[in-house]
């Protein structure tokens, strides 16, 4: 009971400091509340990276079913096209979406690698003994490899979701204009080359996420 008023206490204290913070504050505002009731910041970051894998998992799949979609409209005899473009501009509408949970996610992910890592550089200080230490700046030298590795991974994705929505956004908004069997002819001869980003697109995240993974083993595991 004690502990639990504690909390309450902690956490009306630092939202009564909210508004004193500005928006470049926010993020560090609340790193700084899920650690004071209870979730230090090592665990914030298994968690954030967690969540950037599934966003990207999510992601991953969308882009799959909106190429899907697109490739459904090869060779199609013209009936129904209405239907097939707004099929389409829904499919493209989700893949836009979900590519800006990916981002966030990495940014969110970044924010709280960096608050961790000032912290563990801060503390180094701290210790008496020469040993622990040395091993501790070994160790935290390790994780900010790794992590270096994972961030790396997750931009790399990152960055080729952008020139595939955008040969989507190319093919949906021509589509709108010339609903007819001629402009699926016209589709079909840009597939192939969108199909091949898409598939470098879906190799990236499947490393990511095998990073992301990777990174959670050796951060402790995830929790259920």
């Amino acid at each position: 009971m004690r502990r639990t008023i504690c909390c309450t206490s902690s956490f009306t204290m630092l939202l009564l400091l909210l508004p004193l913070f500005g928006a470049a504050g926010c993020s560090s505002t609340g790193i700084a509340i899920r650690e004071s009731l209870g979730t230090p910041k090592r665990e914030q970051l298994v968690d954030r990276v967690e969540e950037t894998r599934e966003a990207q998992e999510d992601a991953k799949t969308q882009f799959a079913s909106t190429l899907e979609e697109l490739q459904a409209l090869s060779g199609f005899d013209g009936g129904g096209l209405e239907s097939a473009y707004k099929r389409l501009d829904s499919q493209l509408d989700r893949a836009e979406s979900r590519a800006e949970r990916v981002r966030d996610k990495i940014r969110s992910v970044d924010r709280v690698a960096t608050a961790l890592f000032n912290e563990w550089e801060d503390e180094l200080d701290e210790y008496a003994t020469e040993s622990l230490r040395n091993a501790s700046a070994r160790q935290l030298d390790e994780t900010k490899q790794r992590f270096g590795d994972l961030l790396f991974a997750m931009r790399k994705a990152e960055s080729k979701m952008a020139p595939v929505l955008a040969a989507f956004g190319d093919q949906v908004l021509f589509l709108k204009h010339n609903l007819n069997a001629r402009a699926i002819a016209s589709l079909d001869s840009t597939l192939g080359e969108l199909e091949d980003e898409i598939a470098v697109l879906i190799r990236d995240m499947e490393a990511s996420i095998a990073e992301a993974n990777a990174f959670i083993d050796e951060m402790g595991g995830e929790r259920q």
